[in-house]
């Protein structure tokens, strides 16, 4: 994951993962058996988030599996600021919309 970019941001700059809420989850690991990217472990039989970075940007497939809606990820709103202010740092000046 050294190296990704997403829509030119290096990966390591976006605060993108998920975080879980331990009242509401069940500990059911539909989100370590949804997520195929390594984000979550299995720690004494309980979800926890250990490779928080390796997190597809813009992915929500954990939030949507989760029957306790314990999953949660920033706002796409964040998203689309993040595509505005580098669009505007290169020069760009549309917005995210070129």
């Amino acid at each position: 994951m050294e190296n990704e970019k997403w829509f030119g941001i290096p990966r390591e700059e976006i605060d993108w993962f998920p975080k879980i809420d331990e009242e509401k989850c069940i500990n059911c690991m539909a989100c370590f058996e949804k997520c195929s990217h390594g984000v979550y472990l299995k720690e004494n039989e309980k979800p926890k988030v250990v490779n928080p970075k390796n997190c597809v940007v813009g992915c929500t497939g954990c939030d949507e599996i989760c029957p306790q809606k314990a999953i949660s990820h920033p706002p796409k709103e964040y998203l689309e600021e993040l595509v505005k202010r580098d669009d505007f740092k290169m020069g760009c000046n549309c917005g995210g919309n070129c």
